[in-house]
C-alpha cells in the first residue's frame, strides 16, 4: 500500500508520486506517516522531509508551510522546497556561513528576527545535504 505525495510551493510542483512513507518536520516535532493514517492538518515547520520511495530514503528541504493528510494523501503547500538532488553543496555551505556573519551583525530586533530565519533555512539546505539518503 502506498501513498500519494503532493509537495507544492507557489511556483511549481516539487514531487508529486507515490510513496511507502515520509517523515515530516512539523511546528510540534517530526511525525512519520504511513498508509491509512488518521486525517490531520498541521503546520509544516522549516526542516527535513524524508521520503522513503522504492525503498530508498530521499531528502527534501522545506521552508515552511501546511500539509493536509487524509485518505492516503498527502499535500504539502510550502513557502519552498529543495530536493537533496537540486542543491549545489558548496553554494550552500557559503550561504551558511554568510547567514551566521549575518547574525553576529545583526543590531535591531528586526534583523536578528531576519537572521535567525535566514540561518534556519540555510541549516536545513546543509543538513539535507549531509543526510544519509
Amino acid at each position: 500500500m502506498t501513498l500519494n505525495l503532493c509537495v507544492l510551493t507557489p511556483n511549481r510542483i516539487v514531487w508529486d508520486s507515490e510513496v511507502k512513507e515520509i517523515i515530516l518536520s512539523t511546528n510540534s516535532g517530526q511525525i512519520g506517516i504511513l498508509p491509512n493514517h488518521a486525517p490531520i492538518a498541521t503546520a509544516v515547520d522549516i526542516g527535513i522531509l524524508r521520503i522513503r520511495f522504492n525503498d530508498e530514503w530521499l531528502t527534501m528541504a522545506l521552508m515552511g508551510g501546511f500539509a493536509r493528510i487524509g485518505k492516503n494523501e498527502i499535500t504539502v503547500l510550502v513557502n519552498d522546497a529543495e530536493k537533496s538532488s537540486d542543491i549545489d553543496p558548496q553554494e550552500a555551505r557559503k550561504t551558511l556561513e554568510i547567514a551566521e556573519a549575518n547574525l553576529r551583525k545583526a543590531e535591531s530586533k528586526r534583523q536578528t528576527i531576519e537572521a535567525n530565519l535566514a540561518l534556519r533555512r540555510a541549516r536545513t539546505r546543509v543538513e539535507v545535504i549531509n543526510a544519509i539518503s
